[in-house]
């Protein structure tokens, strides 16, 4: 059997990760061993809970204040560990972390193959998003085998040099973590669930990047005014991110608002089930640029570019940006014109079908000779 090690840190790795877990303990022919660092800590556990993942390994590395170069160190050191004593025969590492970039790195130290899950994206800017896209970058560096999500990030990694035996297109593992928890049937938490019932429509804000801390974030709530007073059917529910800076913020500019929900951030299971029944959403995150457009919801980007070109391209997505005037007038369109709304509802999502778990437990299988070639998604 082939011992295959998982690590990851953050909310957003870990359900990503989440499926190919249980996907590799599933198959006889693979051993399955994880490791997380707790980059993110509670936000890490609700994951882990919500998807029945016991760690072998737990660096339980969260500290409060902790710079860049805290993580990254703690990691490295923290993961050698686990790499010389399991002596694994491949790690993979996911997306775009500090998590990803430094267990990578440990792994490589070790002579061991990395396999870089959701590898290929690229947002054209070192600095945006800040650290992840160096992150990404450096990441495919190192790796052994790239599993691409979509043709748009293959394409990436040729254009870099790759060699196109090592990248296989799988499509995105969120699909697949999504269509496991997302019930039609959902019951939200009554408070919530109350609030959802009172408007004629809901937009769903989530807001937390460090480029957009500080006057970008200004403009995007200053957005969010305008539309609640323009708008007097429309309801704003906004999951807050502890980032004590994102809350300053958030409370400066949208305390009593009547129609703005304010909340703690919720748990994935919740969240997922809040999105599929809000009409509209508003982000700055990553993930929820695949995720959404899945559900049938458009989104509003509130970032000057992306590393998920796909979305756009297929008009799932729309990018705006952070400023103010772009903000308002494209979600205004969106929550008044029916066929505007109905373009992006309908669009197709491009980035999967749910089976990407599975293609990449083949493609593992197929760098050790002991499968066929999967057949890339798309």
């Amino acid at each position: 059997m082939k011992k295959i090690m998982l690590v990851f840190g953050t909310r957003p790795e870990a359900i990503k990760m989440a499926p190919l877990v249980k996907a590799i303990e599933k198959d006889d022919e693979l051993e399955c061993v994880v490791a997380v660092t707790a980059q993110h800590r509670e936000m890490l556990d609700q994951v882990l809970e919500l998807f029945k993942i016991k760690p072998q390994y737990d660096l339980n590395l969260m500290k409060d204040n902790q710079t860049l170069s805290d993580i990254t160190s703690g990691v490295l050191k923290g993961i050698e560990k686990v790499v010389l004593k399991e002596k694994p025969d491949m790690v993979l590492v996911h997306g775009d972390t500090s998590t990803t970039f430094a267990g990578a790195l440990a792994a490589f130290y070790a002579q061991v193959p990395v396999g870089h899950v959701e590898a290929g994206l690229r947002s054209g800017d070192i600095y945006s998003p800040f650290p992840e896209e160096m992150n990404r970058r450096l990441t495919g560096v190192l790796s052994s085998v790239d599993f691409a999500p979509t043709m748009t990030a293959k394409s990436n990694l040729l254009r870099e040099g790759v060699d196109e035996g090592k990248i296989f297109v799988t499509g995105n593992t969120v699909i697949d973590a999504l269509l496991s928890i997302v019930d039609d049937n959902y019951q939200l938490e009554s408070d919530l669930a109350d609030f959802l019932a009172k408007n004629k429509q809901t937009v769903l804000i989530t807001a937390h990047r460090r480029e957009n801390q500080g006057q970008p974030m200004v403009h995007i709530f200053q957005a969010v005014r305008r539309l609640h007073e323009e708008l007097p059917e429309v309801g704003f529910v906004f999951p807050v991110h502890k980032n004590p800076r994102v809350r300053a913020l958030a409370h400066e500019a949208l305390d009593g608002l009547e129609r703005v929900k304010m909340i703690e951030p919720l748990d994935y299971e919740p969240f997922a089930n809040l999105m599929n029944q809000v009409d509209l959403i508003m982000t700055d995150s990553g993930g929820l640029q695949e995720e959404a457009p899945a559900l049938g919801k458009p989104v509003l980007v509130l970032r000057e570019n992306t590393e998920r070109p796909e979305a756009v391209e297929a008009g799932t997505v729309a990018l705006v940006g952070t400023d103010n005037e772009k903000i308002f007038t494209t979600a205004k369109t969106l929550l008044t014109d029916q066929k505007a709304y109905e373009a992006m509802e309908k669009a197709v999502n491009p980035y999967g079908d749910g089976k990407a778990c599975r293609r990449i437990v083949q493609a593992i299988k197929y760098y050790f000779g002991e499968a066929e070639k999967p057949k890339d998604w798309q």
